[in-house]
């Protein structure tokens, strides 16, 4: 059966919803041979600049020598994004199969999201990858990737997201995050807020965890031509060069660093060569990521208020002498207020849907931001706004389209041709 024929059975398994626990994804990793315990696994978690971290982990073990696989979602235009390795996203012939040999064998009750997990588990081990970074969807210990035992767990910046499914406190959510972490296996800890840290303190004085703390351990800072130092528990790296743009970037890549280190001290072979290169040849879509041209745009997937307080001092820095033209699209259950505050008063707002059921309306955006006292108009769809803000802008200006992944991903499958198809998980 073809791909395009295939990936409806899988989208159709959404309708289960979200259901955080470990049990059936277990259960149907042993109906294929519990195929993730063929490989090591290293676990990425936390609220903002997942991807991005796990991107240059893959990318320094992969130059490194090492088969590694990384998972990641949502995708932002094709579901092949999802699995990659070496960097080599899935083929679609691969991808068809693979979705079949799962829902063969899937419980009725399984979701969208452990099937996945259960995909990548099956495509890694088939493909004898040496190591899979795992990036966890919204959770951690409930996580469907929690089934597969990490030899060492990275937790990015923690905030306030989903508090639905995990609590109303980012005390709660860190400790709902860092509790995937497999016993006596060590915890790698990004910056985080004060509240954050004494939550994972707290969890890790109980669990006899010590945790390797990111502010503790390294002084990275950027140089004035672009690159970057790092200044870690062993290693020094100067002029170090970033393949992926934005200032906050510099947090991101220093956690894979300092994961890197770790790594080395285990018995890891990790050339300085390779570090080297691998943190220059990351990739990652839709994260400050630059469409040349005249107007220049900027796509950024900021989802959230700290995403967008990222997003905000990255744009400070950006040399332009015109206006920011944003595009922007949102979900609807997100801190619309919060993230607003972040983002310049003296901008020109184009409110957009993008076509995902839990977007908020152009509309309804428009009027908040309106609200706000800012200049801002219902644009329609993703593309309207793109063409309108196309259409005002004058010599110098940059537009910056933002507001979800689902708003940057229907951006990108317009500038490089491709249908959009937004799923969440």
């Amino acid at each position: 059966m073809l791909l395009e024929e295939q990936l409806p059975l899988l989208y159709a398994r959404r309708r289960f919803g979200i259901k955080p626990g470990v049990e059936r994804v277990v259960q149907l990793l042993e109906r294929l041979g519990n195929p993730h315990q063929t490989f090591r696994t290293i676990h990425v978690v936390g609220t903002n600049g997942k991807g991005s971290t796990a991107s240059f982990l893959a990318s320094i073990l992969t130059a490194s020598g090492y088969r590694t696989a990384l998972f990641t979602s949502p995708h932002l235009v094709a579901f092949n994004e999802r699995f990659r390795i070496n960097g080599d996203e899935i083929s679609d012939f691969k991808l068809s199969r693979l979705i079949a040999c799962v829902l063969a064998v899937a419980p009725d009750e399984s979701t969208f999201f452990e099937i996945v997990t259960a995909m990548a588990a099956l495509y890694f081990a088939e493909e004898k990858v040496d190591v899979a970074i795992m990036e966890a969807g919204m959770g951690g210990r409930s996580d469907a990737t929690a089934a597969f035992h990490g030899i060492a767990t990275l937790l990015t910046p923690v905030s306030l997201d989903h508090t639905d499914y995990l609590g109303v406190t980012v005390q709660d959510i860190a400790s709902e995050k860092i509790a995937i972490a497999p016993s006596e296996t060590p915890v790698i800890v990004g910056k985080q807020s004060d509240d954050v840290r004494t939550a994972i303190a707290a969890w890790c004085a109980e669990h006899a965890f010590t945790p390797l703390l990111l502010d503790n351990s390294v002084n990275s800072y950027w140089n004035d031509d672009g690159t970057f130092d790092y200044h870690g528990i062993g290693t020094d790296f100067n002029s170090l060069l970033s393949g992926i743009g934005g200032a906050y970037q510099l947090e991101n890549a220093s956690l894979a660093l300092l994961a890197a280190e770790y790594l080395r001290n285990d018995g890891w072979v990790l050339p300085d060569e390779s570090v080297r290169s691998g943190i220059a040849d990351a990739s990652w879509s839709g994260r400050m990521e630059l469409i040349p041209g005249n107007p220049q745009i900027i796509l950024d997937g900021a989802h959230n208020a700290a995403g967008m307080e990222a997003m905000a001092a990255s744009l400070s820095k950006f040399k332009k002498n015109g206006r920011f033209l944003i595009v922007i699209g949102i979900m609807a259950d997100k801190d619309l207020s919060t993230m607003l505050s972040f983002l310049p008063d003296s901008a020109i707002y184009y409110c957009v849907k993008p076509n995902i059921e839990r977007a908020m309306s152009d509309l309804a955006l428009k009027d908040t931001i309106a609200a706000a006292g800012m200049i801002a108009s219902a644009s329609g769809g993703v593309a309207d706004g793109i063409k309108k803000a196309k259409l005002d802008a004058k010599p110098g200006d940059l537009i910056v389209v933002c507001g979800s992944l689902f708003t940057v991903g229907e951006a990108k499958a317009l500038f490089n041709g491709k249908k959009f198809v937004g799923i969440r998980g």
